[in-house]
């Protein structure tokens, strides 16, 4: 019984530090006092997929999970962006965007979040975590959603994007990801001028940011994710009694799709994007969720499948 209380007493002060250090990067950016990361690493392409030269048939961004600490993709994010371009090769997609950063610093690049990887594995997923709430309070909300809408704008730009072209902008959200994708619609129509579209895969958020601006979202779901029921429970704007929230004023308004991808996990050997199980007709997870999204957006922008 003793391990019990050992354990609050260690994890409680972390998550308190935790808590501290979230909300410090959001201050930090909107007092300017640390000039927010622009520049990928040498060789890193700002998007990949279709010719920059000709206008794609959308931009998508990809906005991983939890475990996203570096520009690179995440493991089991790199798959779903690599069947997203090989199944549509008509996208440019970008990766890169850091959605727990407002400043666009990864943490893979800070010396002592490399130290703590090594020794505390754990609190880089903390970390995170404490992002998505610091994102999800009415505190700091719209400080983080200007932040990271304005950090996908100008890997958008960079990515050849034109603001006013007409080019749809597609934020897929996983998990965590789904609040950084809501809470970006607005900053990027302000910026870009272009329809939006938000697909959400298994998405953890709180319903509150506002989706006027957003043309569509589409809900990717399944009974066997507990992870994105937690977040509907735990979210009174996801609740249908509050009526004025953003979630349900969208829902109201026609523009939510769900979409059940039974009996998917939220993440692991039965997830989403799991390369490893299989459906009843032999195809992957990971095989059916990069075709509904693909056909999702292509439903959306009027594309086939041309280079």
């Amino acid at each position: 019984m003793i391990e019990v209380p050992l354990f609050v007493l260690v994890l409680g002060p972390v998550l308190l530090a935790e808590a501290l250090l979230a909300r410090y990067e959001v201050l930090a950016y909107t007092a300017g006092w640390r000039t927010p990361v622009t520049d990928l690493p040498p060789g890193m392409p700002y998007a990949r997929g279709a010719d920059p030269a000709r206008p794609p048939a959308a931009y998508l961004v990809y906005l991983d999970g939890i475990g996203k600490r570096r520009f690179r993709d995440t493991r089991d994010g790199g798959q779903l962006v690599q069947a997203l371009l090989d199944g549509a090769p008509e996208l440019r997609v970008l990766g890169q965007v850091q959605p727990y950063s407002p400043l666009a610093d990864p943490l893979a690049d800070r010396p002592v979040w490399e130290w703590i990887r090594h020794h505390a594995g754990l609190l880089l997923f903390l970390h995170n975590v404490m992002q998505v709430f610091v994102a999800a309070d009415r505190r700091y909300r719209p400080l983080y959603n200007r932040a990271v809408g304005g950090q996908i704008a100008g890997h958008l730009r960079r990515a050849g994007h034109r603001p006013g072209s007409g080019t749809p902008v597609v934020l897929l959200g996983y998990s965590g990801g789904a609040q950084v994708a809501t809470g970006a619609v607005e900053e990027l129509h302000t910026r870009l001028r272009v329809p939006i579209l938000v697909i959400t895969i298994g998405g953890f958020h709180n319903g509150a940011n506002d989706l006027t601006r957003a043309c569509e979202l589409h809900r990717v779901t399944s009974g066997g994710d507990v992870i994105e029921r937690v977040s509907v429970w735990m979210f009174p704007q996801r609740w249908r009694l509050l009526r004025g929230s953003g979630w349900n004023r969208a829902v109201r308004a026609g523009k939510v799709t769900v979409h059940r991808l039974d009996p998917a996990t939220h993440m692991g050997r039965r997830g989403y994007i799991s390369p490893a199980a299989r459906l009843p007709d032999g195809r992957t997870h990971l095989a059916r969720t990069t075709a509904l999204v693909i056909s999702v957006i292509r439903a959306h922008t009027g594309a086939t499948d041309r280079p």
